[in-house]
C-alpha cells in the first residue's frame, strides 16, 4: 500500500472547492492509496491526472518510496500551464518526496 500525501499548495487548492469536489478530493486520497497508478499518464508513467469532474487534480508516483505526493489542481483553461510546470519541476518534486518519506514513521510490513 501505498503512503498518500497532498502539498500544502494542493491544500489550499482544495479548500476553495465546494462541499461535493471537497469530498470528491477526500475519497481520491484513499483510492491512490489502492491504486496509485489508476490516474492518465501526463509523459512520464510517475506523473498522473485524475478528473473530478472539470477539475483535475495532479500527482507523482514514486514507486520505489511507495508514495503518492499530491501536488496541485487546475480547470480545463490551465491544465497545460499546470502540467508543464511540474514537468519543469520534476527534481525538486522528487527531493520533496524524498525529505517526507524519511520524515515518515516506518511501516511495519507484518
Amino acid at each position: 500500500m501505498f503512503r498518500v500525501i497532498e502539498t500544502e499548495t494542493y491544500q489550499k487548492e482544495v479548500l476553495k472547492w465546494e462541499k461535493p469536489y471537497r469530498e470528491a478530493a477526500e475519497k481520491l486520497r484513499y483510492k491512490l492509496k489502492e491504486s496509485p497508478f489508476s490516474g492518465k499518464p501526463l509523459g512520464y508513467r510517475f506523473l498522473r491526472e485524475k478528473k473530478i469532474k472539470e477539475k483535475r487534480v495532479y500527482y507523482f508516483v514514486y514507486d520505489d518510496l511507495a508514495l503518492v505526493l499530491i501536488v496541485a489542481t487546475s480547470g480545463k483553461k490551465d491544465q497545460q500551464a499546470t502540467i508543464d510546470h511540474m514537468k519543469d519541476k520534476l527534481h525538486g518534486f522528487r527531493e520533496l518526496a524524498e525529505k517526507i518519506t524519511k520524515q515518515l514513521p516506518q511501516i511495519d510490513p507484518s
